[in-house]
């Protein structure tokens, strides 16, 4: 390690070469980071103003993020050192408790941080810190070479300061990568230029208590709003053409049906009726329903809130008389749509050859809008926030729908990266359609089978066209709770006879119904301190026999005829639960029977996602036709951590050793037990866990439908024997990191890693 003055006289010299402010704080960072063999430095500076930190240079981090990553002194391990003015030297920053992970800055890697404060005549000015890889601490001749850097830069950086440095670097975020982090909606690479949907007409706006002079009136606005929403809907249809697939024209169906429900349309009238305006009529109740998914800890049920969402704001537009035309001939040839509150409607307003991308301020992985960019073969990103329309409105943008990332104002050598990544793309998915109708058989001859998760009408499609083997999730409280009661038996019955007729000779696998708690129904309140623990799944509806035997007796009356029913049970944690089930099976059976009806009782599975269960398998076994395993809840409560929470989230992670060893020991206890056992869940859809299953032992998995074909190709390239190596190899690791690394070394060595990274570049 080189000695503090002799890096400071090397900065000095060399500063007289340099033309601007922004050059000077490179050469600082770069020289303290090799002087102390570092694999990152950065300067954050303090803007007093806002009292918030900028991250003003580095050398190691994401160059994007420079004068984007900001935080308020005290927040994270940086505001630490900020608000403390003390040295801060850590084996593992992630394990700190002021730490704060910015996505956009690239940092997820590195372990070591040691940060010290710049300050000036006693007064915070900012704060150096560097970091490596390596999770040991920083010596204690680092940290006086730090501490005697930052107090003989203090002068030199007050001085930019106060040359108005933090105002050029704000000017600067324009002149490059600007690169925002969302969520995953729809996989793939895109170059186009920045759409941005403004929109005019935001249900958000209208106030709720707005009155009215005359009900007949608002009435009659209100029908009149809902018969030009349906023809909006079904214009939009017709511009997508016949050509469309089947899932997105479905997709357009389940829109028609929630315009088309009369009890959505009656609670709207009923709000009318007490003198709300149309508009805060149709506010009230979309907001109550959208709330109530919103409320969800399910992802993919949490996404439905937007359509809800989505129809309201159709239903507002046509109230104020808007309907959005774009004009085609201003548009770029190559668009990246961006916008609040996307939807399925926005999206098909704009020739699909010009649309090269979306990207959604908001919106969840799992939204409709997510589903659509993905059948149409258009790479989304969801939940972007943190962005400013006047900054990349009309400007280049490259979407990366792998990395969930989005960089604005690309440099020209980023530019050309990404459009050879673009076409190597579009030649690699041409092959993936050709598996569709492909068994899914590993090399050396064992057969896996693979099921489609589903939940509402407009899934059912893509999972058939991909060549699903049968349904191994059907999530049957999707219709409970876009009714606005407790939908009846003979309601029941047409849904899952639907579902079961065009699956059927395949089996399909219905979940009972799974609310309460996190997923509470809009006509049955419960109120609780812990919804993630609470009333919910089988105890919720054995507590409630009444609604229970309705969707019993309407699960048994679907499957008349044509015998692909089985049923899950969710949540189970204790077997005395499934016998409370089988009886009130039997009970119905013989109702049903008396009154006529020739039914017969399905299979009957339990849903393994409760911790609980690892210590009574013998006795659910005992009681259970085949188990299945939910991989998204079982690791969520292995690990006691919130997959929703930004602050853990990056601990939820299924190749966890711990995780691993549990899913292996189920699999080996089905094997000895001879009981079938299916693997449902997020996990399944990830090709390197994919990996760890097969050698597990795993051969029925469910995955939704856009990701059947990924699965299929992971298996049909793998030999069984090379996965059980794998696994063998996998399970006496202790780090998450090794797991990870050794597995996206078997993708690559099998061209495998495309799937889960962007055309050359690793996966995160």
């Amino acid at each position: 390690m080189q000695e503090p003055l002799q890096t400071l006289r090397a900065i000095f010299q060399e500063a007289a070469d340099l033309r601007s402010p922004r050059d000077l704080l490179g050469l600082i960072v770069k020289r303290v980071r090799d002087a102390l063999d570092a694999q990152v430095c950065s300067i954050y500076l303090l803007d007093q103003e806002q009292n918030t930190l900028v991250l003003a240079a580095t050398c190691g981090l994401e160059e994007g993020s420079v004068g984007r990553v900001r935080m308020p002194v005290g927040e994270g391990l940086v505001g630490h050192v900020a608000s403390h003015i003390q040295l801060v030297n850590v084996a593992d920053a992630a394990s700190h408790p002021s730490f704060r992970f910015f996505p956009e800055s690239g940092e997820e890697r590195f372990k070591s941080f040691l940060g010290a404060p710049i300050v000036h005549f006693r007064k915070l000015i900012g704060v150096i810190v560097v970091q490596t890889e390596r999770e040991q601490p920083f010596s204690e001749s680092a940290e006086a070479f730090l501490i005697t850097v930052a107090a003989q830069l203090a002068g030199t950086i007050k001085h930019l300061l106060d040359n108005n440095i933090l105002a050029e670097l704000h000017n600067e975020r324009l002149k490059r990568n600007l690169r925002v982090v969302g969520l995953r909606g729809a996989p793939g690479i895109a170059v186009g230029q920045v759409v941005w949907l403004k929109r005019t007409a935001d249900l958000g706006t209208v106030d709720e208590d707005e009155r009215s002079t005359s009900v007949e009136t608002e009435m009659e606005r209100f029908e009149n709003a809902v018969r030009i929403a349906r023809e909006a809907l079904k214009e939009s249809q017709n511009q997508l053409g016949s050509a469309a697939p089947k899932d997105v024209q479905a997709l357009f169906k389940v829109y028609k049906m929630i315009l088309s429900d009369q009890a959505w349309v009656n609670e709207v009238a009923s709000h009318i009726r007490q003198g709300y305006s149309a508009s805060a009529a149709v506010k009230r109740t979309v907001d109550a329903h959208a709330r109530i998914f919103e409320q969800m800890d399910d992802p993919y049920l949490r996404a439905k809130s937007e359509d809800i969402r989505h129809i309201g704001n159709l239903v507002f537009s046509a109230l104020r008389g808007e309907h959005n035309t774009p004009d085609v001939e201003a548009l770029p040839d190559r668009m990246v749509l961006t916008g609040e509150g996307l939807s399925i409607a926005d999206l098909t307003r704009y020739p699909q050859e010009k649309l090269a991308a979306v990207v959604c301020i908001g919106g969840a992985a799992l939204s409709h809008v997510a589903v659509l960019a993905s059948a149409l073969g258009i790479p989304a990103v969801m939940g972007v926030s943190d962005l400013n329309r006047s900054e990349v409105n009309g400007a280049w943008a490259v979407v990366d729908g792998y990395r969930a990332q989005v960089i604005f104002h690309p440099s020209p050598e980023l530019l050309k990266e990404y459009r050879r990544l673009e076409r190597s793309e579009r030649r690699l998915y041409k092959g993936l359609d050709a598996l569709r109708n492909q068994p899914a058989e590993t090399p050396d001859g064992e057969r896996v089978v693979l099921y489609a998760n589903t939940g509402l009408l407009a899934d059912i499609t893509p999972g058939l066209e991909r060549g699903a083997e049968g349904v191994g999730l059907y999530r049957s409280e999707i219709p409970f709770m876009m009714h606005a009661s407790f939908p009846s038996e003979d309601e029941q019955v047409g849904i899952y006879r639907h579902v079961l007729k065009a699956y059927a000779p395949k089996p399909v696998h219905i979940r009972t119904l799974d609310v309460g708690g996190d997923k509470p129904l809009p006509y049955y309140e419960i109120q609780e301190d812990n919804p993630f623990l609470g009333w919910r799944g089988i105890c919720f509806t054995l507590d409630n026999t009444a609604v229970f035997m309705t969707q019993i007796r309407a699960l048994l009356r679907a499957n008349i005829g044509l015998g692909n029913l089985s049923i899950m049970l969710p949540m189970v944690c204790d077997w005395h639960e499934v016998d409370a089930f089988r009886s009130l099976l039997v009970e119905a059976q013989a109702q049903l029977r008396d009154q006529g009806h020739e039914v017969e009782l399905p299979p009957v599975g339990v849903m393994l996602e409760v911790p609980a269960v690892m210590t009574c398998l013998d006795e659910l076994a005992e009681r259970a036709d085949y188990l299945s395993l939910g991989t998204n809840d079982f690791t969520q409560y292995w690990l006691a951590v919130d997959r929703n929470n930004p602050k853990v989230a990056d601990l939820y992670d299924w190749l966890h050793p711990s995780v691993l060893r549990a899913i292996a020991y189920i699999v080996a206890f089905s094997q000895k037990k001879r009981i079938p056992l299916s693997l449902c869940g997020e996990m399944a859809a990830d090709p390197a866990a994919l990996i760890l299953l097969m050698g597990m032992g795993v051969r029925k998995i469910s995955v939704s439908a856009a990701n059947l074909l990924k699965a299929k190709w992971v298996i049909r390239t793998i030999p069984a024997e090379r996965a059980r190596s794998v696994w063998k190899k996998t399970r006496t690791m202790q780090s998450r990191d090794d797991i990870h690394a050794l597995l996206d070394s078997v993708l690559e060595e099998y061209g495998l890693d495309a799937l889960t990274r962007a055309g050359g570049q690793r996966r995160t």
